[in-house]
């Protein structure tokens, strides 16, 4: 089972990701919007990988 916390980084995570496909989707994609993302994403990612 897991803790409500790494359930909440794992939606977060997801969410991110939801948004990346969006932003690279775009005619005219902000690669300062994505690199953003890619930030917030290895974050949560990192702090998973310690939980």
């Amino acid at each position: 089972m897991q803790s409500p916390h790494v359930e909440a980084l794992q939606t977060k995570h997801a969410g991110l990701e939801a948004q990346l496909r969006q932003e690279q989707n775009r005619p005219a994609p902000d690669d300062a919007v994505i690199r953003q993302i890619k930030r917030q994403k290895l974050r949560i990612k990192e702090e998973l990988a310690g939980a």
